[in-house]
């Protein structure tokens, strides 16, 4: 079970992300970026964050799409990933 999925679909949502990734360091989270969403995980700083995730998934066709040729810094995964992680988390915060 996921408390918190942050479902991060904005090219904003990173910088927006980092905080709260941060706040939730003890909590059982997940995030899945999706959209413009990819390309805050272009910052170090948020990916170190990350770590505390119990799961991060990045669209496959967005990340090749916004940033080819990068190598993801997070799992790649499909809509179906991000439809399980829905089905798991407690609550879903859109960014």
């Amino acid at each position: 079970m996921i408390d918190i999925l942050f479902h991060v679909s904005t090219a904003r949502g990173g910088a927006m992300l980092l905080p709260l990734a941060r706040a939730c360091a003890r909590s059982r989270y997940a995030c899945f970026f999706t959209h413009d969403g990819v390309l805050g995980l272009r910052e170090p700083e948020l990916c170190a964050a990350l770590e505390g995730a119990q799961r991060a998934v990045a669209c496959e066709e967005s990340w090749n799409r916004h940033c080819p040729g990068i190598a993801c810094p997070v799992e790649l995964g499909s809509q179906t990933v991000n439809s399980a992680l829905m089905g798991e988390a407690v609550r879903v915060v859109s960014l």
